[in-house]
């Protein structure tokens, strides 16, 4: 056997990331940043008050007092939005509303809470400020003090969400460089498989992972172009293969056919042209493994066709290997250590991957119990459904009591 960081290592060596493309900032929530976004303007853009209140000279207002109040003849009006720039002098103030540009002449704002007046729904002729400003500048947002022109707001290789959206538009980027979203294709191969939800017939089984793997796929970025399956037979998983790289595809994943078995159709065909090359890989579930590049450069992955060795596979090579395509900065699920609340033997020399359930009652101290008394088998799907996390077991781990603490991979 290998082990797992081999055969990521020999996936990751191939990775070739995908091209990238230009589109609208708005479009782009989901995709990965190919390029670092560079500020385009200052964040504010200009100096604007944060309150809605009397732009003033910070000197006529700094005694101001209940007993001693400061009269200011209001001179302006500045709405938001507005690009009036009013002269305020001595004993003078503008009204002001948050987010409006700050006159030049004035320094400071006196919120409508400070004054005599409050808010009234005419410009009043004067003003009478009963609070002083605790200092001069108050309720002033100051030009470029979140951001500046030219500075770094992104680095190339970040997974953009919504809030990135608000951060790019706002320094002026309508459009960006994105990683163009990988292109996936899914068979699941076996003529057990029933796809359209008739009665089963002895010895056949629903096809799950197909719908699994797409939707974890395109989770992760990719579009998914297909997802099919293929009878056990050479010459079909041949010309599926070669129909879809043909079509562009940057990823195939094959499930099932892999292992040691008379009809493994995957294994045969694709690992005696020399297209993909078979191991088994020290972990449990996932242990028969197949993965090749063809000359076009699409990426080939044969993982077990049982749904939990499938789940498994594509946490630990598949989804890093389709990060990689988008040059994404971070390969790896967020894992963290928690307490097990329920023991399980393991298997001798593998790393195991345990589908887990969390509680995450006490913030604190994090505990995890396997989804199914059957732990880790390959089979178990309907408890798969359960599945918040993975605890990853060190080969060198006979045991696993009560009490242990273990890592786990988050995957929700």
């Amino acid at each position: 056997m290998i082990e797992v960081e081999q055969h990521l290592a020999r996936v990751l060596d191939a990775v070739q990331p995908v091209p990238a493309e230009r589109i609208e900032v708005a479009r782009a929530a989901g995709r990965t940043l190919a390029d670092d976004a560079i500020s385009v303007h200052d964040i504010p853009a200009f100096e604007n008050s944060s309150m809605d209140g009397y732009a003033v000279r910070f000197a006529d207002v700094e005694h101001a007092a209940v007993d001693r109040p400061v009269v200011l003849e209001v001179v302006a009006d500045v709405p938001a939005g507005s690009t009036l720039d009013p002269a305020v002098r001595a004993g003078q103030a503008a009204r002001i509303m948050t987010g409006s540009a700050v006159p030049s002449d004035a320094d400071t704002i006196v919120p409508f809470e400070h004054t005599a007046d409050g808010l009234t729904p005419e410009v009043p002729p004067t003003v009478t400020v009963l609070t002083p400003p605790r200092e001069a500048g108050v309720f002033v947002r100051r030009r470029a003090d979140d951001v500046a022109t030219g500075d770094l707001l992104l680095v190339a290789g970040t997974l953009l969400g919504p809030r990135h959206l608000a951060g790019l538009l706002a320094a002026g980027l309508t459009h960006v460089q994105v990683a163009r979203a990988p292109r996936v294709a899914i068979v699941a191969t076996g003529d057990e498989l029933v796809t359209d939800g008739s009665a089963l017939g002895r010895g056949q089984v629903p096809e799950s992972s197909g719908a699994m793997i797409a939707a974890l796929a395109r989770e992760d970025g990719a579009d998914v172009m297909t997802v099919t399956t293929v009878a056990d037979v050479d010459t079909a998983v041949l010309q599926v293969v070669a129909e879809l790289e043909d079509a562009g595809a940057d990823v195939v994943v094959l499930t099932g056919g892999v292992s040691a078995g008379a009809y493994d159709a995957v294994k045969s065909a694709l690992g005696s042209n020399g297209s993909m090359q078979f191991d088994a890989v020290a972990m449990q579930p996932g242990k028969p493994q197949g993965f090749g590049v063809t000359p076009h450069g699409t990426l080939l992955f044969g993982l077990p066709g049982n749904p939990v060795s499938t789940a498994v596979s594509w946490e630990v090579f598949v989804r890093p290997a389709l990060l990689a395509l988008q040059s994404r900065d971070d390969l790896r699920r967020r894992t963290v250590r928690a307490t097990v609340s329920s023991g399980w033997r393991c298997p001798p020399d593998r790393r195991q991957y345990v589908p887990v359930v969390l509680d995450t009652t006490d913030p604190a101290a994090w505990t995890v119990r396997p989804t199914s008394a059957g732990h880790s088998g390959s089979h178990l799907v309907g408890s798969l459904a359960l599945t918040q996390a993975y605890a990853v077991v060190p080969a060198s781990t006979s045991q696993v009591h009560a009490g242990d603490v273990v890592d786990v991979m988050l995957v929700t």
